[in-house]
Order: C-alpha cells, then sequence, then structure tokens
C-alpha cells in the first residue's frame, strides 16, 4: 500500500466514524523566535496523520457521508517566494500527490467555509484548542446562521474531532510500528555514543550535541523532546534541560533523549557513571530500578490493563526501598501510605507515537483500559534520592531511570529500543572501551 493510499484509509475510517458533518482540522502556525526568525516549522500531529502534507498554512475539510470528501486548503504556488523559502505544491500538486478529491488556497478558506457546513449536522473540530481557530469557527457558523430565512440550517452541534482521532491513533499500523522501531534503533545509537563520549571534565551539554549528531547522522528529522542530560544532582531533578554543568567523576549521568523520524518519537532514559564504572551504592539502586522495569515489561501484554505495569513496578521498587532502609514498615505499609513518593514521584509509562506524550484515554468508563496489539508506550521507573535527615549518605544525589519503548504485540511486547545498552556489565563493558 502506497503512503497516499494509507492517508486516504485513514481519513474514510475518520468519515467513517463521523458518521455526518464536516471536519475543519489545521495544521500548526509557524512561532516567530524572534523578530524575523522563526523556529524550524512542525506540522500539526492529527492533520499530518490524516494527511501526510507537511507544509505550513493548510487546513483539512472533511465531509463525511456518502460519498465522503476530502478537501485540502493550502498556500499557492509563488516562484518568488519559492526562492526564499522553498518549494511549495501548490493545490493543484497537493491534490494529485496526496489523494485528496479537491484543493484550494488557503486564502479561500473563510469564504468557502460557511457553504460546506450549509445543511450539515454537526462540526467537527478542536474546539479550545486555539483561541484563533475557535473565533474563526464562530465565525463560519454565523454566516451559515445568517442564510436561515434562505431555508437554510447550520450545524445544531460542534463534536471534539480530536475524540475520534485519538482513538484511531492509539493503535499503530505495521508502517507506523516500523518507523517508531526506526526512530529506536536511531535513539539507541545516540545513547551508545553518548556512553563512549563522556568522561569527567566534559559539560552536559558536549554530549547533547553527540545525541543530536546521531540523530541527524540517520536521517532523524530533530529531537522528539527537549533532550535531558543530568549529571549527579541534577539527575534528580525530573525534567532538568539546562544542560551546562561539568561532568564530575563518581557521578551518575542520566539521559532522557530520542529523536523524531518522519512525525514519530522515540524516548529512551539511560544512566550511567561518568567514570565507566558504579559505585556501591549507585550499583545497588540501579539493579532494582532495572529489576522494576523487568516486572513492568512482564506485564505489557495484550489483555492486561494500563496500570499494571505500573503496579508491578512499584511493589520492586517499594520493596527495595525497604530493603534499603529509604523506607520503613511492611510493604503493602508503604505502598498504602505513599512514603515511596520521596523517591519515586512519576508514573512508569505514558502512550508513544507522533506525540512523545502520546494521545490516548488510559482509563475507560472508569477502569483502566485493556492493552492491544498495536499500542506503543513507555516503561521508565525510576529512583531520585535526595539529600535529606532520613537518607544515609551514601545514596544522596543518586538519581536514575531507566526507560524503554515497548509495543504490544500478539503475545507480549517487542522493545523497540532494546539496542541501547543497560545492564551494568553491558555498560560498564562499553565505557571501558574508551580508553583502549
Amino acid at each position: 500500500m502506497s503512503n497516499v493510499q494509507v492517508y486516504q484509509q485513514r481519513r474514510q475510517r475518520l468519515a467513517a466514524a463521523m458518521g455526518a458533518g464536516v471536519a475543519v482540522i489545521p495544521t500548526a502556525p509557524e512561532r516567530v523566535r524572534n523578530r524575523d526568525s522563526h523556529f524550524p516549522f512542525r506540522f500539526d500531529s492529527y492533520f499530518h496523520y490524516l494527511t501526510g502534507f507537511s507544509e505550513p498554512e493548510a487546513v483539512l475539510v472533511l465531509l463525511a457521508g456518502n460519498p465522503h470528501k476530502s478537501i485540502l486548503f493550502c498556500r499557492e504556488k509563488n516562484l518568488e517566494r519559492e526562492i526564499w523559502d522553498g518549494f511549495r505544491h501548490g493545490p493543484e500538486g497537493a491534490k494529485e500527490a496526496f489523494g485528496f478529491d479537491e484543493a484550494y488556497p488557503i486564502a479561500q478558506l473563510d469564504e468557502m467555509l460557511p457553504k460546506l457546513l450549509a445543511d450539515q449536522p454537526s462540526l467537527f473540530f478542536h474546539l479550545g484548542a486555539d483561541s484563533a481557530w475557535d473565533a474563526r469557527a464562530v465565525g463560519w457558523l454565523n454566516s451559515v446562521r445568517e442564510q436561515v430565512r434562505s431555508g437554510i440550517t447550520a450545524p445544531g452541534a460542534i463534536q471534539d474531532v480530536r475524540t475520534l482521532l485519538d482513538e484511531m491513533r492509539l493503535v499503530k499500523d505495521a508502517a507506523e510500528i516500523a518507523t517508531m522501531r526506526r526512530a529506536g534503533e536511531i535513539s539507541a545509537a545516540a545513547h551508545i555514543r553518548a556512553m563512549q563520549q563522556t568522561r569527567p571534565g566534559r559539560r552536559e551539554f558536549e554530549i547533547e550535541a553527540e545525541l543530536l549528531h546521531e540523530f541527524r547522522r540517520h536521517g532523524a528529522q530533530a529531537p522528539a523532546y527537549t533532550s535531558i542530560v543530568a549529571g549527579g544532582a541534577n539527575a534528580c531533578v525530573l525534567h532538568y534541560v539546562f544542560n551546562d554543568a561539568p561532568l564530575k567523576d563518581g557521578d551518575l549521568l542520566l539521559i532522557d533523549a530520542g529523536c523524531e523520524l518522519d512525525g514519530y518519537a522515540a524516548d529512551i532514559t539511560r544512566t550511567f557513571p561518568v567514570n565507566g564504572k558504579f559505585s556501591a551504592a549507585q550499583k545497588d539502586v540501579y539493579e532494582l530500578v532495572l529489576a522494576a522495569q523487568a516486572a513492568a515489561l512482564f506485564h505489557v501484554k495484550p489483555g492486561n490493563h494500563w496500570n499494571q505495569p505500573h503496579e508491578a513496578a512499584l511493589r520492586v521498587l517499594a520493596q527495595g526501598f525497604i530493603d534499603f532502609g529509604l523506607c520503613h514498615g511492611s510493604l503493602d505499609e508503604v505502598l498504602e501510605k505513599e512514603s515511596y513518593k520521596q523517591f519515586y514521584m512519576h508514573r512508569t509509562g505514558h502512550w508513544l507515537g507522533m506525540d512523545v506524550h502520546d494521545v490516548g484515554e488510559y482509563k475507560q468508563g472508569g477502569e483502566w483500559r485493556t492493552l492491544k496489539p498495536g499500542m506503543v508506550l513507555t516503561v521508565e521507573p525510576g529512583c531520585y534520592i535526595r539529600p535529606a535527615d532520613n537518607v544515609p549518605e551514601h545514596f544522596w544525589n543518586i538519581g536514575i531511570r531507566i526507560e524503554d519503548d515497548a509495543a504490544v504485540t500478539n503475545d507480549g511486547c517487542e522493545v523497540l529500543s532494546a539496542g541501547a545498552p543497560k545492564t551494568v556489565a553491558e555498560i560498564e563493558a562499553l565505557m571501558d572501551k574508551r580508553n583502549a
């Protein structure tokens, strides 16, 4: 199946789920970085999921019914602007290349939408996501309502199109999994490079540069999120992004980084010693987190519910905290009182896909949803031990997280990021080669 057919089928599925009505799905806006310089453009995930079209200033309009119709509004061809900014498909070129039924200049959107909405029962829209688009949608509806004396009716309902698309995007097809597998391979290679280049005296941003080099060298378009390169105590800051501190002998380095490839994210965390050898306390905590991750991955399988991997990891971690003297009481008491949250305060994973924290509800009808083949999630237990009176000093400033990307299969899961070393022996052997 060609890429064009994939996107056409997705639009057909959305139209069928709508039943009747009109969906309006814009891409992301361009953002000014400073003065007349823009941030690199990144399309809206919902829009791209349905179109494969990567240019800014574009809107998909989908008419449900029999037959359904997909219409693209985009920038016109402009040879002068293409000299400055690069190639544009233009409406006719985009219609041909991406399999739309119709295509028009983006400048005609506000003129044509009231006509397309006339006598339609519903508008499917991302209401509340952007105030400027909300105002435009109200304008279209009011324009239709002004024609009431001509016998034309406006949509009587506005429905959130994201509700339908979230369910579609949650279960990935084989092509999506293949892209995410490749993103995982590239990201794993970047983590290997980072381990090989880490030494005492280098700075966090130098290691970040090694990650970016490996991402781009293998064709990834960008990081999927701002990389976390956190040495020593910085690893106990969950979303640390300054990446400017020197790396010290005897400290650990936590790296949470993944690339974006063709619109799909990888998300990997590895933690390793700056000098290449774990201390006794570091090794003890690391082995605990690794065991917690193994327990969680065991429960990533069809038929299990979303929270089972987290529950499994949490029991391992809490028992370890008791064994280390960090928490006190029985396992059930530590879990009930949540005293473990001093050292583990986040959940064990999230959906992964076009967005690093991808779409999809975690509960249905008040119950954790069941895992199904094609779902992709991260599995990322951690332990963050800040200095405190109730903490033995040899554990101070140990921050460890181990994160992999798992695709649910028919009988378990595939770890898409398995190429990044994560056992103590693997990490120390790799880093020992730095001096070979």
